[in-house]
């Protein structure tokens, strides 16, 4: 398991992890707010709003495993 979803084609067998790139562009206003003259500090820390689920489905069978349908149904992703 991996929480990087772009590994999920890489023998991986599930990645459970942040949208990628909205973390990204968060980012790009903290940067804004500081050169504005907020103070680091002071700034909020924020968590990722949305989270994705990728199965690898070769991977499980190469696994052996069998993975759960409703598993499967709140996948954002199943890879074949």
């Amino acid at each position: 398991m991996t929480p990087k979803p772009r590994r999920r084609g890489r023998r991986c067998l599930m990645s459970y992890g942040a949208d990628y790139p909205g973390p990204y562009y968060r980012v790009a206003s903290y940067i804004d707010k500081i050169l504005k003259g907020a103070k680091p500090g002071d700034l909020p820390v924020e968590q990722p709003t949305k989270l994705n689920l990728v199965i690898n489905m070769k991977a499980a069978k190469a696994l052996g495993l069998t993975i759960p349908k409703e598993l499967l149904q709140r996948a954002d992703e199943v890879v074949e």
